[in-house]
């Protein structure tokens, strides 16, 4: 196998270096159209290794997935078409930090193995239990390694036992199953293969605990016999005949094996119901993706005039110049001009290059301090802040926070990721007085649609029992002061903006559900929370 070929896939390789296609210098030196290969072509009989996995652009991730799925690519860039021959082993690694930064779902359903490597250590690997012979001999052999119907129904009922959707994982299944017996140098998958297949294949991917079987129904008692008239008593040694030991079935044998093989972080996760949900492209909470046109991430290039403020694309324009230098040459000489450029580039030939940039995320809290709970409310208020500061400057996204009693609403600490700033201006504030939520809403909304046109993310978290009583105006009046901040909260639902009302009454109370409702945003009875809990709920949410 040393024959094989391994290439490894960077982070930001380009598509024409991923698939081939023009050769800039080859073309240039020869005044003719070359072509060069593509490094999922040098990979085709071999192993593609694609380092960060979990970042990888949606691009390189569309072409990989075509290559797992056709074994080959259909070229159709710069001129050149035709079907390039990709057969392709994909080992993706997944070297994300926290929970945010996970490898695409559509790679990771393209995988057959799962291997979680965190626990272990290089020290940790025991020698290899089979070497270059024997995998060429059990792939010679391979072909004819059969499997039975019964075989493949236990392994589909195992991976519907364990809640594991799609057709690959019950076919990269049987595939390991076979692969197994063929090392095993057995012409017939047996009940070996089938739990090692289940255990590599199907346990990783579970998603919910097996139900345990139903117990049969226990036969009615028949009454008591009356003791023999000779007063002779039975042994009492004796012990009950046994029910006889019926075989268990085989997709149960397979489910009981598969079961046993789930990665304790992920059986703990299931039987909190907890298990991770796959975000895709979210990349944290660090505010969507948009596109930009001098900074960010590399999305490729288009035909644009750089003039415009976005970047040109050297490589490209000169990559779209090249194939058409021997007409533009030849119309030069039929005009008299010999004497031109060495590379002869139009309008049309000028490309940009796209970024995408993942925006600032701002998350505005609105605090009611209003009433005989406020200093409590203050406190956690306060301390949820600083704890998400923590967070933010990693993710660098900033945390706003408007305070409301009295007759109006007060930005206590404008948009900012600084804890000394955030800690001072948190020092003292004081609580008590009325309830002028439409005003808080309206302070939201303007902090919310300047941040949104400065380009950033906002999000709005309000802890309020919602009771209002005084109106824009600075007036009393319980009816109209709510009616006025179902209205602002409408207007503030116009804006898209993320939001969350916190209940933070002594009962859930109907006035914050229903603002919830007007604002589209996520409902939260908390009557009782510390800082930490406020913390994390707001990040549990994905405000």
């Amino acid at each position: 196998m040393g024959d094989v070929p391994v290439r490894r896939v960077p982070l930001h390789i380009t598509d024409s270096r991923l698939l081939g296609g023009l050769d800039l210098a080859a073309t240039l030196r020869a005044g003719l159209p070359v072509t060069e290969r593509g490094l999922l072509a040098d990979c085709d009989g071999g192993f593609a290794i694609l380092a960060m996995g979990e970042r990888a652009s949606r691009s390189t991730v569309a072409h990989l997935a075509t290559a797992l799925d056709r074994g080959e690519l259909i070229l159709a860039r710069e001129g050149i078409h035709g079907a390039v021959t990709a057969r392709i082993a994909l080992v993706a690694l997944d070297e994300g930090q926290d929970d945010s930064e996970v490898l695409s779902p559509v790679l990771r359903d393209r995988l057959a193995f799962q291997l979680d490597l965190t626990p272990l250590s290089i020290r940790d690997l025991d020698e290899a239990p089979f070497d270059a012979a024997d995998v060429d001999e059990a792939r010679a052999m391979l072909g004819s390694v059969a499997v039975s119907g019964e075989a493949i129904q236990a392994l589909v009922a195992t991976a519907m036992a364990l809640g594991v959707a799609g057709v690959r994982a019950c076919q990269f299944a049987v595939a390991a199953a076979r692969a197994g017996a063929a090392l095993a140098g057995r012409t017939e998958v047996d009940e070996r293969d089938l739990d090692l297949a289940a255990r590599l294949v199907l346990s990783p991917r579970a998603t919910q605990i097996p139900a345990p079987p139903e117990e049969p129904e226990a036969p009615e008692e028949a009454p008591p016999e009356e003791p023999e008239q000779d007063g002779e008593q039975q042994g009492e040694d004796d012990d009950p005949p046994e029910p006889p030991d019926l075989d268990q079935p085989l997709e149960d044998r397979v489910l009981d094996a598969a079961t046993a093989a789930i990665p304790e972080a992920l059986l703990a996760s299931l039987e909190l119901n907890a298990v991770q949900r796959s975000r895709g492209g979210a990349g944290g909470r660090s505010g969507v993706q948009q596109r930009s046109k001098l900074r960010g991430r590399p999305m490729g290039t288009l035909p644009g005039d750089p003039r415009q403020g976005a970047r040109l694309s050297l490589i490209d324009t000169l990559r779209a110049a090249a194939p058409w230098q021997p007409l533009r040459r030849a119309g030069q000489a039929a005009e008299g001009r010999a004497d031109g450029p060495g590379v002869i580039v139009q309008k049309d030939d000028f490309r940009v290059t796209r970024f995408r940039e993942r925006t600032e995320s701002t998350i505005i809290f609105v605090v009611d301090a209003s009433g005989s709970a406020a200093l409590h409310r203050l406190a956690e208020a306060k301390g949820a802040v600083e704890l998400l500061l923590n967070d933010c400057y990693v993710r660098r996204d900033q945390v706003a926070l408007i305070a409301f009693r009295g007759e109006g609403a007060e930005l206590l600490l404008p948009p900012t990721r600084s804890l000394v700033r955030a800690k001072r201006n948190l020092s003292a504030l004081p609580g008590g007085g009325g309830t002028p939520l439409a005003s808080a809403i309206d302070a939201a909304a303007s902090l919310a649609e300047h941040i949104q046109r400065r380009g950033g993310t906002p999000s709005v978290v309000f802890l309020t029992d919602a009771r209002a009583n005084i109106t824009r105006e600075g007036k009393a009046g319980r009816q109209q002061a709510f009616e006025e901040a179902l209205t602002s909260a409408a207007q503030l639902r116009i804006l898209a903006v993320s939001s969350m009302v916190i209940d933070t009454s002594p009962r859930p109370h109907p006035n914050a559900e229903a603002l919830a409702r007007s604002l589209a945003g996520r409902y939260l009875p908390l009557p009782h929370a510390d800082a930490r809990a406020l913390r994390d709920t707001v990040e549990a949410v994905g405000v």
